[in-house]
């Protein structure tokens, strides 16, 4: 007979093993006496035998705690535990609840009896050839559960596959598992006579349930409905015995209970415990698995939810360039629902030149981490092309790199500026309309006068020779009208086409000549224009648009002029290169100047000064659009009564180009 003494005062150990052997000696049972001062001397599984648990008194608690952790270490079958205390009843109440089988005062008494009452125990449960034969049959049933438990794939059906696994292999009435829920438990699964069942959340509580979730192990291999009144089910389904295992998270935190339960005495054996053991941690590591998945599922709903709460087209792309998140705004821009986005690339639906736009920018803000703002076009569903103003931020959390793309569609903006645009070339065109006619009918009339007379002397039939000069000199003015008649042409149509979206190296100087012969018959009666231009190269933008710019930067400080004489008022139009990236250009003249409390407004659409019907407020705003639209900025600088400077602020194009520069008061 194998004898554990745990925490036995060595004072006393000497007398009670002397008592011990002595007992076994009379009744013919040899002893085996091991001395233990804790747990952690003990094996993992404890042999059959008795087992002697010392209460030197204190908290109760750690007592307790000790007993259930001996309990849960062997088999209570094979075995018999003794806690020597002289506690109270409600103290040795808890005791026999923490699974002591006798609780006695120390010394104690008649080991012999107890010694004798175990060997026959342990000899009835020695395992006869027909035993033996039974025992080898649900070892092999036992070990074919574990190897089906373990090549079980997860899956909805993995716990009802379980506990039916389970009940065939023990051969019990019932083997369910549940998830702990509060102070419930909540069925997963449930296995009983022979069939799969339902089982209602039921309270711990009062029940095996609860002893198991706080020993991690719990047998009764007999009347377990007797010591738990409160548990109905056992009395209703006439249930006798009970084996459970507690479920738990990689932390060694309870989340379960399995557990198997039949209508007669369960005497378990180390392999049973070990197989319900077994089967614990996988159902423990699936039910982790589940939460985490739902615990999973749920951050994805919340994210989406706060993702389409955006108005802006949204995308979140992974460091492969994979579509990882994206709100219903997005899918909404691209035409598709979200199941075809997710996991896809730019390439997979854009043209080639435009994924391999959008792969640039996005390997250059993994790279350096900054930011990138950028204009892009990109083809929609129906083949129209669309136009995106795109920001790109890097996010890093949790070891992985994302980008966060933020769209906003201006391609309507974008329309309606074009036609704004339009209008506005179209309403300086009207304004410069007379002048036009004007410096047309000049050259015009001449022209025609001198066609007149050279089909006079061509009738004659001689040409004296002293008419020569007047007739080359009449070519000449010819020429030169019809050259004035051709500049003033394509002047007026490089301002008023349409071919706004072209952008590349323009020269300042050629526009701003361009513009000041489409004004000339304006200005040249209102005021002197000074030309003082610096040696500049050209910038990157659009030469219609800049021309626009500067048209309407010239009506504006021509209608800005007093009604004084000409060589009162002045518009001098200047250049220079601020710096290795930009070029100025500045319009400036000496008229009424604009009020501080009106400057910080000029750039508002609609805002204006001027009576109704004279100006619609666009013409700065539009202004202010195409140069910042160009890379550039626009500034205004002016004194009431002192005159008013324009800057146009200008980005250098990367293309070279010869430097001219002259400084000159120009004619009119």
């Amino acid at each position: 007979m194998h004898v554990v003494m745990l925490g036995v005062p060595q004072a006393v150990t000497g007398e009670w093993e002397r008592t011990l052997h002595e007992a076994g000696a009379r009744h013919s049972v040899e002893c085996q006496v091991q001395h233990a001062r804790g747990l952690e001397e003990l094996p993992e599984s404890l042999p059959p035998g008795l087992l002697v648990l010392w209460d030197a008194g204190g908290p109760v608690q750690h007592t307790l705690t000790i007993c259930q952790r001996l309990h849960s270490r062997r088999d209570p079958t094979r075995s018999q535990l003794v806690v020597l205390t002289e506690r109270g009843p409600d103290e040795l109440d808890a005791l026999d609840q923490a699974g002591a089988d006798e609780c006695l005062t120390p010394p104690g008494g008649r080991w012999g009896a107890r010694l004798i009452a175990l060997e026959r125990r342990l000899r009835a449960l020695e395992p006869s050839a027909l035993v033996a034969g039974g025992h080898r049959k649900r070892t092999e049933a036992t070990l074919q559960a574990l190897l089906e438990l373990t090549l079980a794939e997860p899956g909805p059906d993995f716990f009802q596959v379980l506990v039916r696994q389970l009940a065939q292999a023990l051969d019990v009435t019932c083997a369910l598992v549940g998830e702990l829920d509060g102070d419930s438990v909540r069925k997963l699964a449930c296995f009983n006579l022979g069939d799969f069942c339902e089982l209602p959340p039921y309270a711990l509580a009062g029940t095996p349930c609860q002893v198991t979730v706080e020993r991690a192990l719990c047998h009764y291999p007999d009347g377990v409905a007797a010591r738990f009144p409160e548990d109905t089910m056992l009395h209703e389904q006439g249930l006798r015995s009970y084996l459970g295992a507690a479920l738990k998270d990689s932390s060694g935190n309870p989340i379960g209970v399995l557990a198997v339960l039949n209508d007669k005495p369960l005497a378990a054996h180390q392999l049973d415990y070990a197989l319900i053991n077994a089967f614990a941690v996988r159902a423990g590591f699936e039910l982790e698995r589940r939460h985490q998945r739902d615990e999973m599922e749920r951050s994805r709903d919340q994210l989406q939810k706060t993702l389409d709460t955006v108005p802006e087209p949204l995308l979140v792309k992974d460091r492969g360039y994979r579509w990882v998140a994206m709100n219903s705004a997005f899918c909404r821009l691209m035409g598709r629902p979200i199941e075809e986005l997710l996991g896809r690339t730019d390439r997979d639906f854009y043209t080639k030149a435009e994924a391999d736009t959008f792969r640039r920018q996005d390997e250059q803000v993994f790279t350096t981490g900054q930011p990138h703002e950028s204009e892009d076009g990109f083809t929609d569903i129906s083949g129209q092309g669309r136009t995106l103003v795109t920001r790109k931020a890097l996010f890093t959390g949790g070891g992985r790199s994302l980008l966060m793309v933020l769209c906003r569609d201006i391609t309507e903006r974008k329309r309606l500026e074009a036609q704004l645009r339009m209008a506005d070339r179209m309403v300086s065109a009207g304004t410069l309309a007379t002048g036009v006619a004007h410096e047309i009918n000049n050259p015009l009339t001449f022209v025609s006068a001198n066609l007149t007379y050279l089909e006079e002397q061509l009738t004659e039939m001689m040409v004296m020779p002293e008419a020569l000069p007047e007739l080359r000199e009449v070519l000449s003015e010819t020429r030169e009208g019809v050259g004035r008649i051709r500049e003033l042409v394509q002047d007026l149509k490089s301002f008023a086409r349409a071919d706004d979206e072209r952008s590349g190296p323009v020269d300042v100087h050629r526009v701003v000549d361009s513009a000041l012969r489409l004004m000339r018959s304006a200005l040249r009666h209102r005021t002197q224009v000074v030309r003082a231009f610096g040696e500049v190269p050209p910038v990157r933008g659009n030469e219609s648009r800049l021309g626009q710019v500067l048209i309407n930067l010239l009506v504006n400080a021509l209608q800005a002029l007093p009604p004084r004489t000409p060589d009162d008022n002045r518009i001098q139009v200047s250049t220079w290169r601020e710096g290795p990236h930009h070029v100025v250009l500045q319009v400036e003249d000496n008229g009424q100047g604009i009020p501080i409390e009106i400057q910080r407004r000029i750039f508002e659409p609609f805002f204006t000064t001027k009576p109704v019907g004279v100006g619609t407020g666009l013409g700065l705003s539009i202004c202010n659009t195409i140069v910042q639209g160009m890379g550039g900025r626009i500034e205004v600088r002016s004194q009431p009564g002192q005159g008013t400077a324009f800057q146009l602020r200008l980005p250098v194009d990367g293309i070279p180009a010869p430097l001219r520069g002259k400084d000159a008061v120009l004619p009119l």
